[in-house]
């Protein structure tokens, strides 16, 4: 037995859902089916030995009431002739009987007479003896004079009965519960049919590498669901894996040209020593390795924020002040091509760090002296809940369509916007760290045209703070 409860759950366990199901149900319904077997057919003996010893009291109730009256007739009549009656006197002895009854041998003793009269139970008797049915249900009833009266019936019909209705039950009670054990495997088949699908469909998917939907069943229930959450989180899946091709591809692109570049100035310069300008080409290579450099520092900060994208992830328990962050950062672009100025409007505190406040300015001022024809513009206000950080060029500006899509990595819109003369080529990669930044510090990031035009004016909006104590 121990060895049977120890196998017992490993083995439950290999079971597939559906079987186990199917077997906790089955268990069920067989436990249901028996203990209403058990519940009819004790209901049904119990009511046929009552009407049983019903007939029996009445007879001798009946019998009781002729000897309280009148001397007796013999023998004692009987209403139908299917009870037996004997009258016993208080020594034992028997001294009228009813019609086909044994006037020698009493049914029931005197003392189980009495007992059965003292307490008004029936018993069961065995006919046999005196040649009446095998079964009989016997009771017994004390007369004014002292004699006891027992009547006995048959009780083969209400036994046959119980026979009838025990053999139906063997017979029917399996059939229907194996009717009802196919019945519920079927039903969870069908339940977990649309669980079978989702299966299929994420094997597929995962065979292929490919998007597809998974299917999604008609039900509303948990299923649905589920198959909706998975969908979810496949289409985000591959639209990460497709924005990380994506940035692989870029990457790759973007470095191809420095290091083609350096590559071919140091080839050139070693092939023809004598004719290079080293001091020229060490300047050239210098430039094209801060290029990789910034382009590597950019990267790294877009990954550094993927992994801790959503709202609020970033340092939002920091409080910095736009207004002391953009002086600061203002005072470092004195040399510029044009003039940067810097317009604050107060104290502007915002949930955030001055390191990413330090980051989003450089890479908007960075942009916009990269296109300016002659200022730049950056201020900073409280906007109720949010406090604003703006900074506006009078460049060339962008066409309303491509405003968001500048917030792309490695987007350029050059034909559009084109720089001034001997700014260097950005790598389109501003912008997007700009907007991640904000995002992750629960804010936002925008393009707008300067007002008046032309020009471009970005807009950043952070969380608003309070200074810290």
């Amino acid at each position: 037995m121990a060895r049977f409860f120890g196998v017992f759950p490993a083995w439950w366990r290999r079971r597939g859902l559906r079987a186990r199901v199917t077997m906790t149900a089955a268990a069920g319904l067989l436990v249901a089916f028996l203990a209403a077997d058990l519940l009819l057919f004790s209901a049904l003996r119990l009511s046929l030995t009552r009407t049983t010893d019903s007939s029996a009291r009445q007879a001798a109730a009946t019998v009781v009431a002729l000897i309280n009256s009148q001397p007796l007739p013999d023998p004692v009549p009987v209403a139908g002739g299917a009870v037996t009656i004997q009258v016993l006197a208080p020594d034992g002895r028997i001294i009228d009987v009813s019609a086909g009854a044994d006037r020698l041998v009493p049914l029931l003793p005197m003392s189980r007479a009495a007992a059965s009269a003292q307490s008004k139970s029936a018993v069961s008797l065995n006919g046999s003896p005196f040649g009446l049915p095998a079964q009989l249900r016997a009771v017994a009833a004390r007369a004014a004079d002292g004699s006891v009266v027992v009547a006995a019936v048959p009780y083969s019909s209400a036994h046959a009965s119980l026979d009838v209705v025990r053999r139906a039950l063997w017979i029917g009670t399996p059939l229907l519960f194996g009717l009802f054990t196919v019945a519920i495997w079927a039903a969870v088949g069908s339940t977990l049919r649309p669980i079978t699908l989702l299966r299929r469909g994420a094997a597929s998917v995962a065979a292929t590498g490919e998007p597809s939907a998974l299917p999604v069943p008609e039900a509303r229930d948990e299923v649905r669901l589920l198959a909706l959450t998975l969908n979810g989180t496949l289409s985000r899946l591959f639209a990460a894996r497709q924005r990380q091709r994506d940035l692989v591809s870029d990457t790759a692109h973007e470095l191809r040209s420095p290091i083609a570049s350096i590559r071919t100035q140091l080839e050139v310069a070693l092939d023809h020593p004598s004719l290079q300008d080293w001091d020229e080409t060490a300047r050239d290579v210098h430039a094209d390795v801060l290029r990789l450099a910034r382009l590597a520092e950019d990267l790294l900060v877009l990954a550094r924020l993927d992994e801790r994208s959503g709202p609020g992830s970033g340092d939002a328990d920091a409080i910095a002040d736009l207004s002391d962050i953009g002086s600061s950062v203002v005072i470092r672009y004195a040399g510029a091509r044009v003039p940067v100025t810097f317009a604050p409007a107060g104290p502007c505190p915002v949930r955030a760090g001055s390191s990413a406040i330090d980051r989003v300015l450089v890479n908007l001022i960075d942009n916009a002296v990269r296109y300016a024809k002659s200022r730049v513009t950056v201020s900073a206000a409280s906007a109720g809940e949010f406090a604003e950080l703006t900074v506006t060029d009078d460049g060339p500006g962008i066409a309303p369509g491509d405003l968001d899509r500048a917030f792309e990595r490695f987007t350029r819109l050059d034909p559009a916007r084109e720089r001034s003369e001997g700014e260097p080529e950005g790598a389109g990669l501003g912008l997007a760290i700009v907007r991640a930044t904000a995002e992750s510090l629960g804010g936002s990031a925008r393009l707008e045209p300067a007002a008046p035009p032309p020009g471009l004016r970005a807009v950043v909006r952070l969380p608003a703070g309070c200074p810290s104590a």
